[in-house]
């Protein structure tokens, strides 16, 4: 009778040890939380922070160099732009100043046009489709590619073909990630436990990694996409 109670005594102990262990893991659990919790505002404070002198910088650049925007052209100070036109160099200038390397890599560069356009055309075709039934607001092409430093009066006509096709390579980009971001956020909106070096505005309605229960509430839910264009 006294060796049964003695392991029943053990099994008692043994249960207190376990729940003492428990605590010690949820409590160290809790202030990691914590820790990625602050670790994340405060990127995503930088981030608003660095957006808004980004902001105040193209102002001041604007009142700069004397130019502004209508209906996506941009319209010179005359004075300005016949400075500008000083420093234009010929297209042969172009050609002839390059290097053996530079010519060797334009086929390479202009290549990467091909997978390029098919991007675009996919894109189009899975927003109007894939994105449409998730009832999710379509991401606005025109809000990404621009072509605005065709419009410069120093660039001769390759340069401005070149300037063209990084412009749209380069926009495309960003507009692809976009789609793909609003897409996470349909899907699996759950924010990393480690460490990124980027993130993203829809992030900000993301659950966090180890919040079920907010990951249930904005799983498949698209009243954040609707906050977000209402802005």
């Amino acid at each position: 009778m006294n060796k049964i109670k003695n392991v029943f005594k053990k099994i008692d102990n043994k249960k207190d040890d376990l729940k003492s262990e428990y605590e010690k893991f949820k409590l160290k659990f809790d202030n990691k939380k914590y820790e990625l919790s602050k670790e994340y505002d405060d990127f995503k404070n930088k981030y608003e922070l660095k957006k808004k002198d980004f902001i105040n910088d193209y102002k001041k650049f604007k009142e700069k160099y004397e130019f502004k925007i209508e209906w996506k052209n941009i319209i010179w100070n005359k004075d300005r732009e016949i400075e500008l036109k000083k420093d234009k160099k010929s297209a042969w200038d172009s050609i002839f100043s390059a290097t053996v390397r530079e010519l060797i890599s334009f086929p390479f560069i202009w290549m990467m046009l091909i997978p390029a356009l098919f991007l675009d055309i996919f894109l189009f075709i899975y927003q109007n489709t894939a994105i449409r039934l998730y009832k999710i607001p379509l991401a606005k092409r025109s809000d990404y590619i621009t072509f605005d430093r065709a419009q410069l009066a120093y660039l001769n006509w390759i340069q401005k073909i070149d300037c063209i096709y990084c412009s749209y390579f380069n926009w495309l980009m960003q507009y692809s990630v976009e789609v793909a971001w609003r897409t996470e956020k349909y899907w699996c909106p759950i924010k990393h436990a480690t460490k990124k070096y980027w993130t993203h505005e829809w992030e900000e309605y993301f659950a966090d990694y180890w919040d079920s229960k907010t990951f249930n509430e904005v799983f498949w839910s698209i009243e954040e996409y609707k906050k977000e264009t209402n802005k």
